[in-house]
């Protein structure tokens, strides 16, 4: 689930049923052992909606703290883990799954005064590692290991940013998976941390002043006792902190009580001369501009680009003309440049028009005098580069076709970073001089298996109402259409959110169990700029639901699987997707798996940061909003006596994004609306969030036991040879270059 603004940077919700179609035939599985689900008390809660009464039997497991919550929640793991532990070949895949996660990866490195910061974790530690080295090439040293700061590894490293010079460091972790965030500030020449402690960030960054002496941040109200994981978040504001000074003496910069929605994200010029403030408003596209002149004494932030009217992302200025990314009158982005104190769209300069019809300007960046802009097409990447004048005088010439990130530093460097990644190829970070577009590899992980067998593919196929929609395929090379191949379907749709192609270790031990893995680009996302995002959205949003569906049908009638043998799976708002699928189309899938889903859609806006969806989603609060939402409702949509296929259903006890409720209540419901034999199962961690900080090792577990359930219930087996070693000589990729 997205985090609420418009940003990638920090992606709240960062996140459907009609009546039960014709019942679902009988896995094919081998016969599991019967069943015997927790006695779910069942209450006599009922909700009026502009007239209609909707019953809310398990209202109470929205309580996690309850003793009789936590009764539940023990009875269900136990019965998940009985499940999975006579599943014999789960052994042999969290092995498998294990050794591919065990491999040394890097991110991309941040320069400040000569300095370069990046993470490592060498393959299976808990969380990333923050390091420091005093030249790209040069060995770096241990700045900051969340490793050392809890015994179970569930505290992490969730945000950190350098002052200019390099010298301090502002770190935030968080506990057990939460999105709350405590900033501290470490000196980097001594690896000491100074008395400085902000507390109640969440869905902010450190922006700090040129000179060091502080930094700005955004947080909410500090929480009610109890409320610290399901209360919700409103009110948003600025502050900024100076070194050496307590919290309660921070200096308030901005605030909107009379928006009490929005949200705030403040950052500094590269220049040092503006604060600019971006306000968000839920998870709409749309967002706000404000600025202050940090040169002048006394100034206020005053409005710049203020109306909510489009999506504006500052790239950078020239002293007060700015150079703005955004979606105004061009649904799939140009570059313009405006000058502060003249808004109007008919004083701006244009710089990278909107591109053709399926490209998409994803961003752009500013570094040694050049512009990158990073575009999406047909859901790959391509990078071109402009001068200022928006000329273009070259391309960043990518390795494959993939997806790129990157391309960040100040404008005046020489040398910019960026990683490039696909289906089947680990995140490789190249380091480019900008002077001529020359790239060399900087950091290569090494990774245990084969990439030249297997293949990707994208298709097409058409929905529900005839529109075209891309899909991946991931699968061995020659792999055999005989309706035989056990296979994933995944989706997210929503919140402007791109599944674009990106590899992942656990994913390949899915194709090595001879798995297929296709990833459906849905309305909803950002695939093809705003309009794609609007055709998903609201009352719009039954095309998303029909679109996974339509690329389920695609891949039984193409032959690739069989019913029996096609899960569906997705997380947050994905796991809305999966819970609409199951219950609009039961006889559509062999299994499911429903990941920290918003499966309650009459009631996602009650907690913590749900309200924010309302863009995406509407809220059952107006008439029109709720006829449309119990129409699609995961929850609202199960029935009683229907076949459901066999179903996983996750979430994690801190997850304070979307809270386990959801989770609780629709399994639940599953569970005693199941007529048939197929399992309906909870899997629910603990000290573990929505999924960001989440250590290793409960990944690793968690990867495999969902394909463990996977191979059980869709009746798959290990292939001969799984999880062997590639021949020696060649097929592993080459370790890390110039270390």
């Amino acid at each position: 689930m997205q985090t609420p603004r418009p940003s990638r940077l920090l992606a709240p919700l960062a996140l459907a049923a009609l009546a039960a179609g014709p019942p679902a035939p009988e896995s094919a599985s081998p016969a599991a052992p019967a069943l015997h689900y927790p006695e779910t008390r069942r209450g006599d809660v009922v909700d009026d909606y502009f007239g209609v009464k909707v019953p809310d039997p398990y209202r109470w497991l929205e309580d996690d703290e309850s003793e009789e919550t936590k009764a539940w929640v023990r009875a269900e793991n136990a019965l998940t883990e009985r499940f999975l532990e006579a599943i014999p070949e789960r052994p042999a895949i969290r092995a498998r799954v294990e050794r591919l996660w065990d491999h040394e990866r890097f991110s991309k490195p941040v320069k400040r005064g000569g300095r370069y910061f990046y993470l490592r974790n060498s393959g299976l530690q808990p969380q990333d590692v923050l390091y420091v080295a005093d030249g790209h090439a040069g060995e770096g040293r241990v700045l900051l290991d969340p490793n050392l700061l809890s015994k179970d590894g569930t505290v992490a490293l969730s945000g950190w940013s350098a002052t200019d010079d390099g010298r301090l460091l502002a770190y935030a972790v968080s506990e057990a998976g939460s999105d709350w965030l405590a900033w501290r500030v470490r000196e980097v020449q001594s690896g000491e941390d100074r008395p400085d402690l902000v507390r109640w960030a969440k869905f902010s960054g450190a922006a700090w002043r040129k000179d060091g002496s502080g930094f700005y941040y955004a947080r909410y109200p500090e929480p009610k006792g109890g409320e610290e994981l399901k209360g919700v978040n409103q009110n948003h504001q600025v502050f900024f902190h100076r070194l050496g000074t307590p919290q309660a003496r921070d200096r308030l910069v901005f605030a909107r009580p009379d928006q009490p929605e929005w949200g705030l994200s403040p950052e500094v010029s590269d220049d040092g001369r503006w604060l600019i403030i971006t306000a968000w408003k839920g998870t709409n596209p749309e967002n706000a501009v404000f600025v202050q002149d940090l040169r002048r004494r006394g100034s206020r932030p005053v409005p710049f680009l203020d109306r909510m009217d489009a999506a504006y992302e500052v790239v950078d200025n020239r002293g007060d003309t700015f150079l703005v990314r955004t979606d105004k009158d061009a649904p799939r982005g140009r570059l313009v440049a405006i000058r502060l104190g003249r808004p109007e769209p008919g004083g701006w300069k244009e710089i990278i028009p909107q591109g053709p019809r399926r490209d998409v300007l994803e961003q752009v960046t500013l570094v040694g005098g050049r512009l990158f802009a990073l575009w999406m097409r047909d859901v790959k990447s391509a990078v071109e580069v402009y001068d200022l004048e928006g000329r273009k005088t070259g391309e960043v010439a990518l390795p494959d076709v993939g997806s790129a990130a990157g391309f960040h530093g100040r404008a005046d460097e020489r040398e910019t970073f960026y990683l490039f990644t696909s289906f089947t190829a680990p995140p490789t970070i190249y380091r480019l001089e900008t002077a001529t577009l020359a790239s060399a590899v900087f950091r290569r992980p090494q990774v245990d298996f084969d990439p030249d067998a297997y293949e990707t593919e994208q298709v097409f196929f058409s929905s529900r109402d005839g529109t075209r929609v891309p899909m991946f395929l991931v699968h061995r090379k020659g792999m055999a259409r005989d309706g035989r191949n056990p296979a994933i379907l995944y989706g997210y749709g929503g919140f402007r959110v791109s599944l674009a192609p990106a590899f992942s270790a656990a994913r390949i031990a899915w194709l090595e169990l001879g798995g297929l893995y296709a990833v459906a680009n849905l309305r909803g996302g950002d695939e093809y700029g705003k309009e794609w995002y609007d055709a998903g959205r609201l009352a719009k949003k039954q095309n998303v639901f029909d679109d996974a569906i339509g690329a389920a049908e695609w891949l039984l009638s193409s032959g690739w699987t069989s019913r029996e043998r096609l899960a569906a799976s997705g997380a947050s708002n994905g796991g809305l997707l999966v819970g609409a699928m199951l219950t609009q189309r039961p006889d559509l899938l062999g299994a499911a798996v429903v990941q920290v889903g918003v499966l309650d859609m009459l009631r996602f806006h009650r907690f913590t940061i749900g309200w924010a969806w309302k863009s995406d989603y509407g809220s059952s609060e107006t008439r029109d909003g709720f006829e449309t939402l119990i129409r699609y409702s995961p929850l609202q949509g199960v029935r009683p006596g229907t076949r459901y296929p066999a179903t996983l259903v996750t979430t994690a006890d801190h997850d304070d994004r979307v809270v386990p409720g959801h989770s609780f209540k629709f399994t639940a419901a599953l569970q005693a609306a199941q007529t048939g034999s197929a399992p309906v199962l909870a899997r629910i961690e603990t000290r573990a969030g929505h999924g960001a900080g989440k250590p290793t090792q409960k990944r690793i577990e968690e990867v495999a036991d969902i394909y463990a359930f996977l191979v059980r219930v869709l009746g798959a087996s290990l292939p001969e040879g799984f999880g062997a070693r590639p021949a020696a000589g060649g097929a592993v990729l080459p370790g890390a270059a110039g270390r």
